[in-house]
């Protein structure tokens, strides 16, 4: 079964507590803090795989996780770190974020590898906080706790040509009789349910892949017949062959053929639209009335495009179509035909870095949120003084205090910090 869509949850790992711990042992006095660090969490990679050509087995498992790291104990012992998770995709995948909607990876090479979510820093322990003035800390740091992540997963072919055309023009005949494949081939529409690739061999020796895209028709994009669910196929493709059946056998008009699809690739893509094209006026060999070939030379003339005449099942004219395809295709740029949007990975100390933190009043409360003060908070013991005087440091530091005082707060006011509800005392 060819699967070209999925959704999945993915989840690095969290991050090790740090430890509270203290040297103890016989005939050594004031040992001091010796709490080790908690361990990273494992991060989630995606991952090529020349042996993959379907997202099936993502139908079935949409649950990944990468390994938490583990904590850290006495003596300065660090804990482990957690193990990454390398999720194996076909070439051509595109990773999205689902609630932003934003491509995160697009894994269009050879055993390319991409970081798409990394694992929860470990907390440190007790002993980096240890000062002149604070000798025994009686805190650590919990280690960074990572949300889940829906991704969607869509599988965009790579191929050199793509096949465009209503059901039944052809294509499928003609792929195979220029190439190897084998594609359901009958006389009534939408026999191809599923994209096919070939491998064209010309005469001098060069080769280029041909994807045979599943009958897009008027309404498409909306998800009229197949849909948008092939179109996306198209867009890995450097040229696209428009074929046009001119054998009048259909009762259909190939020049209204021809602006109804070419409408429908606008919908989906402006750039998609721009896509070079060659018109391929198909089934010669059956033609009944000439004159639909006559209104095709026509429109290739109105839109400046380069019309060849062929018959699949005879091969008349297929073997210069070819050629002129390969000559096409060296002088066409092979640039990256899917723009990642955002790449970046932003991680908890990112965001402690932008100063991601906010201050909103309600109801005479002042609440305070956002990630840098939910690590500051993973790491105070509220029943030891000095961990609550690093607290206010840390607040002040942050700019948190100076923030609020310009907001207005007064003695007694109510502050909340995350979890944590205080008495403002100036």
């Amino acid at each position: 079964m060819f699967t070209d869509y999925t959704k999945i949850i993915i989840k690095a790992g969290d991050g090790g507590n740090g430890a509270i711990a203290f040297h103890r042992e016989k005939y050594i006095a004031a040992g001091g803090p010796d709490g080790g660090d908690g361990g990273n969490g494992g991060s989630i990679y995606f991952q090529v795989d020349k042996d993959k050509n379907t997202l099936i087995d993502f139908r079935y498992n949409k649950k990944y996780k990468a390994q938490n790291g583990e904590n850290g104990s006495g003596n300065n012992c660090n804990g482990k770190y957690g193990e990454d998770l390398y999720i194996k995709v076909p070439i051509g995948t595109v990773v999205k974020d689902v609630k932003t909607g934003k491509i995160i990876a697009d894994l269009s090479k050879p055993n390319q590898v991409e970081l798409v979510l990394k694992g929860g820093r470990g907390g440190r322990g007790n002993r980096h906080f240890a000062t002149s003035t604070r000798q025994v800390p009686r805190f650590a740091e919990d280690g960074e706790k990572v949300e889940e992540k829906e991704v969607i997963l869509e599988l965009k072919l790579l191929a050199d040509v793509g096949l465009l055309g209503f059901p039944n023009v052809g294509k499928s005949t003609f792929l195979s009789v220029v190439t190897d494949a084998k594609p359901k081939i009958a006389n009534y529409h939408f026999t191809t349910l599923e994209p096919n690739l070939g491998v064209v061999k010309t005469k001098d020796g060069d080769g280029f892949v041909i994807a045979d895209i599943p009958g897009i028709i008027e309404g498409a994009s909306e998800g009229v017949g197949l849909g948008i669910q092939f179109l996306r196929h198209v867009e890995r493709t450097r040229l696209l062959l428009h074929f046009l059946d001119v054998s009048g056998m259909e009762g259909r008009n190939p020049v209204e053929d021809f602006y109804a699809i070419n409408k429908e690739l606008k919908k989906y893509s402006e750039k998609l639209a721009e896509r070079k094209q060659i018109i391929v006026a198909n089934k010669i060999d059956v033609m009944q009335d000439e004159s639909l070939l006559k209104e095709v030379e026509d429109l290739a003339k109105k839109e400046g495009l380069e019309l060849f005449k062929i018959s699949a099942v005879t091969k008349q004219g297929v073997q210069e179509l070819i050629e002129h395809v390969s000559k096409v295709l060296k002088e066409l740029p092979k640039e990256d035909l899917i723009e990642v949007e955002d790449k970046k990975v932003y991680t908890l100390e990112d965001e402690e870095k932008e100063n991601t933190w906010q201050i909103k009043k309600e109801n005479g409360v002042f609440i305070v949120t956002g990630k840098p003060i939910q690590r500051l908070i993973g790491r105070i013991n509220l029943d030891d003084n000095e961990s609550f005087y690093y607290l206010q440091k840390s607040l002040r530091n942050m700019g948190v205090d100076a923030k609020l005082r310009k907001m207005g707060v007064c003695e007694g006011d109510t502050v909340v910090l995350e979890d944590w509800e205080f008495e403002w005392e100036n």
